[in-house]
């Protein structure tokens, strides 16, 4: 389990177990004491690390799922990728920085790959608009998409974005017409699709890459209609009360497996992804393969029939006959 740059208010018991660590691990005396304390501090962070995460509300979930050490979209493609060829443009207006395709290879599988990418530097993500797609990079993914189904090749998508652009060029280039379009062709893709929500899952612009015939998060991810931001602006008229608006939501994975919104909730390492990215990838992998091998497995009018049965499906209601 390794430290962080930055950590939130929740963490700060951590961050004194982590400076006792190093203080010690830089102590030269190769003592029997100094091996105990040692010992007796990492067993103390690990067992702090757990306490603190088993028992995260909501909004503390939002915050883990927006830390900024957390893998992002060209950390998993390096890390589980045996080969990455990355694709660019919509052939209509651009090349958005938010949304990243290319070609893939995964063990023995060849696959497409689409996600969002939020960026490192401060340069990058405002290349990337933090994460908020534009039109034009909806477009790209759902051309790739489509071409990855026309040589058969499975389909992975990775989301990690608080929403699409709601700029007015986006809307003027028509964002929320394309989302609409990439959901309506992904629901009829002739191949296997396989979607993850790596860190936040925000309105249309996760729902946009967001239809496949496995559709899994992260244990510290969020998936939701609306930002906690955006709930509590409509609502109670001021980003004061996201922490009340991410509670309303019930967009945790906890949530999201009880009401059937997600197939799968992948574990994140101990303290959550930032602070293990291998371990996290390697899960990552792991359930990647195992879901690949599974669903290419199946006939085409099959994978079909179940996507389309599986979104039919979400949601609860009551039907109720009123006398009178």
């Amino acid at each position: 389990m390794a430290s962080t740059s930055y950590q939130l208010e929740f963490e700060s018991p951590l961050r004194e177990l982590e400076d006792t660590i190093a203080s010690l691990e830089a102590d030269n005396q190769d003592s029997g004491e100094v091996r105990d304390e040692l010992r007796a501090a990492r067993k103390a962070l690990l067992d702090k690390t757990r306490e603190i995460y088993g028992s995260l509300d909501e909004w503390q979930t939002v915050r883990v799922a927006r830390h900024p050490d957390r893998p992002m979209f060209t950390d998993y493609v390096d890390l589980i990728c045996d080969e990455f060829v990355e694709l660019h443009g919509d052939k209509f207006f651009g090349d958005d920085r938010a949304l990243r395709t290319g070609f893939a290879k995964i063990d023995e599988f060849k696959v497409m790959m689409v996600g969002h990418h939020k960026g490192k530097t401060l340069k990058e993500r405002n290349e990337c608009y933090f994460g908020c797609a534009h039109p034009e990079g909806y477009r790209k993914a759902m051309l790739k998409m489509k071409k990855a189904a026309k040589y058969g090749l499975p389909i992975i998508c990775l989301i990690d974005t608080p929403g699409a652009y709601p700029g007015i060029g986006a809307e003027e280039r028509g964002q929320a017409q394309v989302i609409a379009e990439s959901m309506l062709e992904m629901s009829r893709l002739e191949t296997p699709i396989i979607c993850i929500v790596i860190g936040e899952g925000g309105s249309g612009g996760a729902l946009g890459i967001g239809v496949g015939d496995r559709v899994a998060v992260l244990e510290f991810s969020y998936y939701s209609v609306i930002s906690p931001e955006g709930c509590a602006g409509i609502l109670w008229k001021s980003h004061d009360f996201a922490e009340n608006a991410a509670k309303a939501l019930k967009l945790t994975s906890k949530h999201l497996k009880r009401l059937g919104a997600v197939d799968d909730v992948i574990e994140e390492p101990t303290g959550g992804a930032h602070r293990d990215h291998y371990q996290m990838a390697a899960r990552m992998k792991q359930y990647l393969v195992k879901t690949l091998r599974e669903l290419t497995e199946k006939p085409t009018d099959t994978l079909l029939e179940e996507r389309y049965g599986k979104f039919r499906q979400i949601g609860m209601f009551v039907e109720e006959t009123v006398a009178g």
